[in-house]
């Protein structure tokens, strides 16, 4: 059984997605706008967040970008009737875990649910706490980077990438394994976007990004981070 807070505008939708949950075994609590959305997303604990982009009161962005920078890491599903890539990228950028374009199968809507949930267990969760690595003070719990005495702003998934490799440090990861664990293959269909987040985090955690003693290519397979 799966906690799962819908927050959705269209109070049919809202509904039919409401008993199919249910249906399943879940328990679901309805909201119907992104202000009512984020108080309950912050004073109650669900295992995941079905979240539409186009809210009254507050967006879905917005009410995804708060959450995040609190330090809010259950698992979000935006929904959207919007089909541009950059809107796509954006609720991604701010921390979504996956990204569903309206109209939708409710079917595929219980699977990408169901995948998520698979990737992020709650019992499996760890407080990592503060680490290390390179340049970067990381607080796991609090969202948090510094360089020194400076603050440092990284995104939801660039945290959960270093994460995911100090969880892993000293084995090699591949591409599609990040994709797997970190982004889900829905939300970016191309081991490219690994690459692209590897040259920005490397700015971010080596003091000489041109030659990285941290973040190493392993040649073939992905990356390995080493301290």
């Amino acid at each position: 059984m799966a906690r799962i807070l819908i927050v959705e505008d269209e109070r049919e939708m809202a509904q039919g997605l409401k008993d199919n949950f249910e249906f399943e075994g879940d328990e679901v609590t309805m909201t119907f706008d992104g202000i009512e959305g984020y108080s309950q997303a912050k004073s109650v604990q669900h295992d995941i967040i079905i979240l539409d982009v186009m809210l009254p009161k507050m967006s879905g962005f917005e009410v995804c970008k708060k959450l995040r920078a609190e330090g809010n890491k259950t698992p979000i599903l935006m929904l959207t009737a919007r089909g541009q890539e950059i809107d796509r990228v954006l609720g991604l950028e701010l921390g979504a875990d996956d990204y569903l374009i309206k109209p939708f199968s409710v079917r595929e809507l219980l699977a990408r649910v169901r995948a998520i949930l698979r990737r992020c267990p709650p019992e499996e969760e760890e407080n990592t706490g503060s680490v290390q690595m390179g340049k970067l003070c990381l607080d796991f719990d609090k969202y948090r980077a510094s360089d020194g005495d400076a603050d440092v702003h990284l995104t939801h998934k660039e945290f959960e990438t270093l994460r995911y490799f100090y969880a892993h440090k000293g084995n090699a990861v591949s591409r599609d394994e990040l994709l797997d664990k970190v982004w889900g293959y829905e939300s970016f269909p191309t081991t490219r976007t690994v690459d692209n987040y590897i040259a920005r985090i490397r700015k971010r955690v080596e003091h000489d990004p041109n030659n990285p003693r941290h973040i190493i290519t392993v040649h073939g397979t992905g990356y390995k981070y080493v301290e």
